[in-house]
């Protein structure tokens, strides 16, 4: 017996349907029933079935000597491997073969129709496949979530399965993920720290809410890894837009994925509630890379997602020794494209950091009212966050949680007043029941992400006392300081010194992120 999603739920198709079918059928011809072999939601198209390994196993321990299925298609819609077993296979073990509603017995030697019947089975899986791609497809470009589960950070709407909503579990988290890759961190660092936190990956946070423990898979999990950090990144979804049709299969035969050109990709913009703003997005993407380690060189870039072209605004990387005295910065688009992208500019390492070192240098002479005011305006881009959406979240729990008390208290009472009969109130008191554990998971969950998403937080103030010290100390400021304080650099052409042609002029322009002035220039 074999049922797919595609072959519908009706009475004619189930399972039930050809249980009863096959046993009065073998009853009627005196056939010994030696067991069933049920794959229930398994496409034909395929002979991955535990239920048809189940039966090739018993086969081959000579155990089974007959097979009888309500049809042809029953047996798989494949129609070269269908017709290996019914031509090859079975009769090479022996095994009589008997497709009740098609009129096939391989013990019949009319049976020449059978090989075109097995056609019009694939014919027809053919056939679903593309009505079945066409409804995905319309439902993508008309901007409806299809995948199975929510992306981390979302839930599907309870009233609409193909619209999303924030979940306020893990939206403060993917919040988080974002603003730390935008002031620089890289995602192996954020990684770890959601690991120290505890703070469960999307994979055991959808087993979590599925209440699917399996302990085997839980003691083999790595946690939190730079790869799920860097994807969670560059996924639009946050965005509020929709983008589906990354990837397709390669037949409706074939489990093998091919990835669609990005250019090809379905997106529709603004259809849900974005988690992090555009801004933020594109910050986090250019800023927060993740860094292969070099055994040969010890060299960190602390402008890494900082220092841009001023002439065609791509960003500037670093080449040369390992040693900074050696290093300078180029423009990526000469890099790689030559004349035809840019000029061929560069700066040098050391020197970049001697300029940035001067002009941070004034953080020094600032006074304790003027510290605390930038440290008022780092806030701002740092932890200015509410958590108000939080707190409508468990308000919302709460109050479901209040209104399924008062129903249980009411199906009691009905149940005494035999209102509801004692089947109908168990199956409703275990369901209530049931969504009460859901609620006070839920409700632990939150506190134990929101708790920990405000841990290990710098405050402002801090902040600016470590920049003052590094500089003090004729450090060049880390790389997660260095994005704190500044927005962008941008590094122009150099030109001849019309006072003294020996000499070149590079200029180099700073965007604070606070409200020291607006642009340097050196």
């Amino acid at each position: 017996m074999r049922l797919s999603k595609d072959d519908g739920t009706g009475e004619s198709a189930s399972i039930n349907t050809q249980r009863s079918m096959l046993r009065s059928y073998a009853d009627r011809n005196g056939f010994f029933i030696y067991g069933e072999y049920a794959d229930d939601g398994y496409s034909g198209t395929t002979y991955d079935r535990p239920a048809w390994k189940r039966l090739l196993a018993d086969i081959e321990a000579e155990k089974v000597n007959l097979v009888i299925t309500r049809d042809l298609s029953r047996l798989g819609r494949d129609y070269i491997l269908t017709g290996q077993y019914t031509e090859i296979y079975f009769p090479a073990k022996g095994v009589r073969y008997i497709a009740v509603n098609d009129g096939y017995d391989s013990n019949n030697r009319g049976n020449d129709l059978a090989p075109f019947q097995n056609i019009v089975n694939e014919m027809y899986a053919r056939d679903t496949s593309k009505k079945i791609r066409s409804a995905l497809r319309t439902k993508m470009e008309d901007g409806a979530y299809i995948g199975n589960y929510a992306p981390y950070g979302y839930r599907k709407d309870p009233g609409d399965k193909n619209h999303l909503l924030i979940d306020p579990l893990t939206a403060p988290v993917v919040r988080d993920i974002f603003e730390r890759a935008s002031r620089g961190e890289p995602p192996l660092k954020i990684a770890k720290l959601l690991n120290e936190r505890c703070i469960k990956t999307p994979a055991s946070y959808r087993r979590f809410k599925r209440q699917e423990v399996d302990l085997e898979t839980i003691g083999g999990e790595k946690g939190w890894t730079s790869s799920i950090i860097c994807k969670i990144l560059s996924n639009r979804v946050y965005t509020g837009d929709m983008v589906q049709g990354k990837t397709t299969k390669l037949s409706f035969k074939s489990q093998m994925t091919l990835r669609i050109p990005k250019e090809e990709w379905i997106v529709v913009e603004n259809k849900h509630n974005a988690i992090v703003s555009r801004d933020l997005f594109e910050q986090a993407g250019r800023r927060s890379v993740p860094r292969k380690r070099s055994k040969s060189a010890q060299f960190t870039n602390a402008f890494s997602g900082l220092v841009y072209c001023g002439d065609c605004k791509r960003v500037m990387t670093t080449t040369g020794g390992s040693h900074t005295e050696d290093r300078k910065l180029v423009c990526s688009g000469y890099k790689q494209f030559g004349r035809a992208a840019c000029t061929n500019h560069y700066m040098n390492y050391d020197l970049l950091c001697q300029i940035v070192s001067q002009e941070l240098e004034t953080f020094i002479s600032l006074s304790e009212e003027e510290r605390k005011e930038v440290a008022g305006q780092l806030e701002f881009y740092g932890r200015n966050r509410g958590n108000s959406e939080e707190k409508r979240a468990a308000a919302s729990l709460k109050k479901r949680e209040r209104q399924i008390e008062r129903i249980i208290g009411k199906l009691y009472e009905d149940r005494v007043n035999k209102v509801v009969e004692e089947e109908r109130f168990c199956k409703l008191l275990t369901s209530y029941e049931q969504e009460l554990k859901v609620i006070g998971a839920e409700v632990d969950a939150m506190k134990e992400i929101t708790a920990s998403v405000g841990k290990n937080v710098e405050e402002p103030v801090d902040t600016v006392d470590r920049l003052i010290n590094e500089l003090k100390e004729k450090k060049v400021p880390a790389s997660d300081l260095l994005h704190q304080f500044i927005d962008r650099i941008e590094i122009f052409q150099s030109r001849k010194d019309p006072d003294q042609k020996d000499n070149q002029i590079i200029t180099v322009r700073i965007f604070y992120r606070s409200k020291s002035p607006d642009s340097k220039k050196a």
